[in-house]
């Protein structure tokens, strides 16, 4: 498999298959909940080749992948043998109210955003076609892809059914006809034009309800539950209560369908009797209150969504946000909350270009481009975590580039009337299925290309340096000089038996992933300094320190194998990441003895992980070293 070593070492840095109680996915990010976070190794797994960054937020350890994460996922259930993502999280405890609250959508809604935005960008498509005037609304052409595009938000109930019986661990094809009875054509006929009431309730208040039908006698206040969002989950979560009420006493013999008929006899007329009233009501108050703080100052609302909407994706907060836009399309037929945030892409993709065009690094520009097409296609993270966020500076003025676009939107009153595409193929969201391009989605347009140009501006002005990403000059040979070829001897930070990096047990450094260098099985027990240079890293276990030395060489000493999971027992540190270091000092000491004892390798591999900036990197030929022994040689 062609993720299988990475994966491999992300289930051992969260603390084994065992360690995970629910794994999902969304665009970019592996998202865990684990029964243990403290087994977790945030750092470990965040320098796993092929990930790009660890977010812990909303309760779960979210591993950002990037835009292939859906093979990497699919190799993940058969690696871990996972049958499917939701099975095992019984036992994990996601403390807090808002933590629980976004693991509760995010489940919910993650596994049907890929087909919400396909069936969106159809629609998208279609509504494009008329208001361009090269079809017509009545052909059979706009029927079809209508009913392509329509269909997953008029059948909602059913598909949102589904997934949050998955999550309120309910039998799935009980939650699809809980969500089924709310849009059968025999409800939805009920209440036809012109049709008289048997008699109203709660007449002369907000809540005014005619009645035209009752069940066995009592009143049911008919709602419009096609599209619809809040009442079929909660529906659902009262099914789980029921379910497993009605499962504790029905003899095991008829469980199969008694279970399931009580379960949904008494569950869907509830639903329609009190549940689907309230929740709707519910649902338009929610719609009504955040229209009322959006009318309330659309700009400054633009300005501060706009800005901050790129960190809120970053911490998992947008999932807040994502229901109640959903509910206020449903509801409305619109929702201006979500498209305040959505020049951000656009934003992050300037800042990158402008990146891209300045810099002279070679290895930024090559991850530069990448990360450019995949903003421009509304996935910002592999540019977020790859490219602006480590460099700070660039990371702030995308923030303000997507402010600026979310307060165009704000002045001209932009809305999203469908969930389509992200990114370029998001631009029908904004087409107004009455109207048609009306001042809101020409100022969307606006919006978009002012956050890219400004992005961009800013990244070539004030936003980036190549001081941020320094290039080692190379020399270059011309008629009257030669090419200077220097070699750097670098002493062994520890004594001890030499073996060939091939012959360790651990595959990213005999490979030579990590680069080249060799092995030690140490005869003592201390690591020192082999030169001048500057701690880079150290590990919170203290069982690996990475070294970069004057001349710019890299050196990294890991001590023992799978060590990390020792969490620093049998390690003391003397240094601390960022401190200067001279030829001899000491840097760790560690229990050679113990860490055998309790079973672990202490084969040292000592590797200099930026060899590809050298012509090579020689091993010595001796088979024991001391701390006045060459070890490695560099050719520059």
């Amino acid at each position: 498999m062609k993720y299988q070593g990475m994966i491999e070492e992300i289930l051992e840095g969260i603390g084994g298959k065992e360690n995970i109680g629910e794994v999902k996915h969304c665009v970019t990010r592996l998202r865990f909940n684990l029964k243990d976070q403290s087994k977790a190794n945030q750092e470990v797994v965040e320098n796993i080749n092929g990930v790009i960054t660890v977010v812990k937020s909303g309760g779960q350890f979210q591993v950002v992948i990037g835009n292939h994460v859906p093979e990497v996922y699919q190799e993940l259930l058969q690696v871990a043998n996972l049958e499917i993502a939701t099975t095992d999280s019984e036992d994990v405890e996601i403390k807090g109210v808002f933590n629980k609250f976004i693991d509760v959508v995010s489940s919910i809604f993650t596994p049907i955003l890929g087909i919400l935005a396909a069936t969106g960008m159809i629609k998208g498509i279609n509504a494009m076609l008329v208001a361009f005037g090269w079809i017509e609304m009545t052909s059979g052409s706009y029927k079809i892809l209508q009913a392509a595009g329509d269909s997953l938000m008029y059948f909602f109930p059913v598909f949102l059914g589904y997934t949050a019986a998955k999550k309120f661990k309910v039998p799935p094809f009980i939650g699809m006809v809980i969500g089924a009875s709310l849009v059968h054509p025999i409800i939805a006929g009920i209440v036809q034009p012109g049709a008289e009431p048997l008699y109203t309730l709660f007449e002369g208040t907000v809540i005014q309800s005619p009645i035209y039908v009752t069940f066995f006698g009592i009143p049911v206040i008919m709602m419009n539950y096609g599209s619809s969002v809040i009442p079929i989950i909660i529906a659902v979560y009262f099914a789980s209560k029921v379910h497993k009420w009605v499962n504790s006493f029905v003899p095991t013999i008829v469980k199969t369908f008694l279970v399931p008929l009580l379960t949904i006899l008494i569950v869907v007329p509830l639903t329609f009797l009190v549940i689907g009233p309230i929740a709707t009501w519910i649902g338009s108050l929610l719609g009504a209150v955040t229209l009322m703080l959006y009318n309330f100052n659309p700009i400054i609302a633009g300005a501060l969504i706009g800005a901050l909407w790129q960190v809120m994706v970053m911490f998992g907060l947008h999932w807040g946000i994502i229901p109640i836009g959903i509910n206020n399309i449903a509801t409305m037929g619109f929702d201006p909350i979500m498209a305040l945030g959505m020049a951000t892409p656009f934003a992050t993709a300037g800042v990158v270009l402008g990146i891209m065009i300045k810099t002279k690094n070679k290895e930024l520009k090559s991850l530069a481009v990448p990360s450019f097409i995949s903003s421009l296609f509304g996935v910002s993270e592999p540019s977020i975590y790859g490219i602006t966020l480590p460099r700070k500076k660039p990371f702030y003025v995308t923030l303000v580039a997507a402010g600026i676009g979310g307060l165009i939107m704000g002045i001209a009153g932009t809305k999203m009337f469908i969930m389509g595409g992200m990114g370029i193929f998001g631009v029908p969201n904004y087409i107004n299925p009455e109207n048609g391009l009306d001042k809101g989605f020409y100022g969307f347009l606006i919006a978009i290309a002012a956050s890219f140009v400004i992005g961009l501006i800013l990244s070539l002005t004030v936003g980036y340096s190549n001081d941020m990403d320094p290039v080692k000059e190379a020399k270059v040979p011309n008629k009257e000089k030669k090419t200077t070829i220097k070699e750097v001897s670098l002493l062994a930070p520890i004594a001890g038996q030499v073996k060939n990096l091939s012959e360790i047990s651990d595959k990213a450094f005999s490979t030579g992933l990590l680069g080249k260098g060799v092995a030690v099985i140490p005869s003592e027990n201390i690591i020192v300094a082999p030169d001048e240079g500057v701690v880079t890293t150290l590990f919170p276990t203290k069982h690996a320190v990475g070294i970069t030395f004057k001349n710019g060489v890299e050196m990294l000493i890991h001590v023992g194998m799978d060590t990390v999971n020792l969490n620093g027992e049998c390690f003391e540190s003397f240094v601390e990441q960022g401190d200067s270091v001279k030829k001899g000092d000491l840097l760790i000491k560690f229990d050679k003895e113990q860490i055998i004892k309790k079973g672990f390798s202490i084969e040292t591999p000592i590797v200099i992980t930026n060899t590809n900036d050298y012509l090579d990197v020689l091993e010595t030929s001796e088979k024991e070293v001391n701390t006045d022994s060459v070890l490695l040689k560099v050719i520059i």
